[in-house]
C-alpha cells in the first residue's frame, strides 16, 4: 500500500477523534471518529473555528489560549489531572482529555488534535469516590461511638475511683473497644489498598485498550474494575451488618418461596466469583416451598460460599446441600480446601479473627460472625467440622416456619 494510503487509513479509521487546525484556528480535515462524536457532518465543520466545539462557559478563555499555542506550539496533552469538556452539536457536553500535535508545511502552520471522550472512565472515577466518602462516613461514625464510650469511661472512673476491681474491668473494656477500632483501621487500609490499585490500573489499561479498538480488553478490565467495586461494597455491607445486627436495628421479613430454585440461582451468581475450574455442586431433599427471610439467608449462603472459595484452589468442587422439612431447613456447605488449625477453631465466629494460615488470603475477618448472628437472629444454630488441609464443612440448622 502506498504511504499516502497507509496515512489516509489511519486518519479514516483512527478511533480517537482527530481535526486538522490550520494557524487561524479552523478546522481544515476531520475523521469519521469527530463525527460519531460530535454529531455533525464533515461539511458541517470544515471551514469553522474550533470554538464551535466547545461549550460556551469556557469560550471567554479558549481564544487567547489557542491563539498563545499558536505562538508557541509543542506537543502537549491536556485533561490529565482537569476538567476538560467538549460540546455536541445538539448542546450536550462530555468530558475529554485531547493532544495536540504542532507541524508545518508548505501550506503553512497547523496543529493536529486527538479527542478521546472519557464519560465512562468519569463515571467510574465517580464510584470510586462515591465508595471513599463512604468510607469516611463509616470511620467518622465508629470515632463518634469510641469518643462517646470514651466519655462515658471517664465518668465511670470518677465513680469507682475506690473500687479498684471496677475500675479494672472498666479499663478493660476501653481497651477491647480501642482495639476493635485498631483492628478495623488495619482491616480497611489493607482491604481497600488491593481493589483501588486494582481499578486504578484497569483504568489506564481500558483507555489504552479504547485507543486500539480492543473491545475484548476493555470488557476484560471492565470486569475487573467491577468485581473490585463490588469487593469494596461487600467490605462496607460487612461492617454496616455488624453495625445493624448489635444495635438490633435488622428486622425479619418471613415469605414463601421455593428454596432450591432461589438457592440455585443464588450460586449462579456466586459461581461468577469462583476461582478457575471450581465447582459449586448443589443438591436438594425435602420440601422445596419454606417460610423465612429470604435476605438474611442470602447473606449466609454468599459468606459461607465466598469463604469457600477464597480458602479453596483452583480445579477444585465445593458442596452445597439444603433439606426441608415442615419443622425444620438444613444447610451444609463442605469445601475441600486448606481446613482451619485446631487452634484457632473456638476463634473462628469472632469479629476480625482470621485463621492463622490464611492471613495473606484478602478478607475482613467478621463474614463468619455475621452469619452466626444472622442464624441466632433466626432462632437457629451453627457448627462446623475441619480437618486442617483437607477442609471445613459448617453446618446451619434454622427452624421452618412452613404451614402445611
Amino acid at each position: 500500500m502506498p504511504t499516502n494510503k497507509k496515512f489516509s487509513a489511519l486518519f479514516e479509521f483512527a478511533t480517537e477523534g482527530i481535526l486538522v487546525i490550520n494557524k487561524s484556528g479552523k478546522i481544515i480535515m476531520a475523521n469519521p471518529a469527530i463525527e460519531r462524536l460530535f454529531g455533525y457532518d464533515k461539511d458541517q465543520l470544515l471551514d469553522h473555528e474550533v470554538e464551535l466545539l466547545i461549550p460556551a462557559r469556557f469560550l471567554g478563555n479558549h481564544t487567547s489560549h489557542r491563539d498563545n499555542y499558536t505562538a508557541h506550539p509543542k506537543p502537549r496533552s491536556m485533561g490529565i489531572g482537569m476538567n476538560l469538556f467538549a460540546k455536541k452539536k445538539d448542546g450536550s457536553e462530555f468530558p475529554v482529555e485531547i493532544s495536540l500535535s504542532p507541524f508545518e508545511d508548505v501550506d503553512g502552520q497547523f496543529t493536529i488534535a486527538f479527542i478521546i471522550d472519557i464519560t465512562a472512565r468519569k463515571q467510574i472515577e465517580d464510584a470510586v469516590l462515591h465508595q471513599k466518602k463512604e468510607l469516611e462516613k463509616l470511620t467518622n461514625e465508629l470515632e463518634k461511638r469510641v469518643k462517646d464510650r470514651t466519655m462515658i469511661l471517664e465518668e465511670a472512673l470518677h465513680d469507682l475511683e475506690n473500687s479498684r476491681e471496677e475500675l479494672s474491668a472498666a479499663l478493660e473494656k476501653e481497651k477491647d473497644l480501642n482495639e476493635l477500632k485498631s483492628r478495623f483501621v488495619s482491616m480497611a487500609s489493607h482491604e481497600f489498598r488491593t481493589p483501588l490499585a486494582t481499578i486504578l490500573s484497569s483504568l489506564s489499561l481500558v483507555t489504552k485498550y479504547g485507543e486500539i479498538n480492543d473491545e475484548a480488553g476493555q470488557a476484560k478490565h471492565m470486569a475487573r474494575i467491577k468485581t473490585s467495586v463490588s469487593h469494596l461494597t461487600e467490605i462496607l455491607n460487612d461492617t454496616l451488618s455488624i453495625s445493624k445486627l448489635e444495635e438490633g436495628k435488622v428486622s425479619l421479613a418471613f415469605t414463601y418461596f421455593d428454596i432450591e430454585l432461589y438457592i440455585g440461582g443464588t450460586l449462579q451468581e456466586l459461581q461468577v466469583i469462583a476461582k478457575r475450574g471450581q465447582q459449586l455442586n448443589y443438591s436438594h431433599s425435602g420440601i422445596k416451598n419454606v417460610y423465612l427471610d429470604i435476605k438474611v439467608l442470602k447473606q449466609i449462603l454468599f459468606n459461607l460460599v465466598s469463604n469457600a472459595i477464597k480458602f479453596s484452589d483452583e480445579n477444585s468442587r465445593i458442596d452445597i446441600f439444603t433439606q426441608a422439612y415442615p419443622a425444620q431447613i438444613t444447610i451444609q456447605v463442605t469445601d475441600y480446601g486448606m481446613g482451619i488449625p485446631d487452634e484457632d477453631k473456638e476463634h473462628l465466629f469472632e469479629r476480625f479473627f482470621r485463621a492463622q494460615n490464611v492471613i495473606n488470603i484478602q478478607g475482613t475477618g467478621l463474614g463468619l460472625n455475621i452469619v452466626a448472628k444472622f442464624v441466632e437472629l433466626l432462632n437457629g444454630n451453627i457448627t462446623f467440622e475441619s480437618q486442617y488441609g483437607k477442609g471445613t464443612t459448617f453446618f446451619i440448622k434454622i427452624p421452618n416456619k412452613h404451614i402445611e
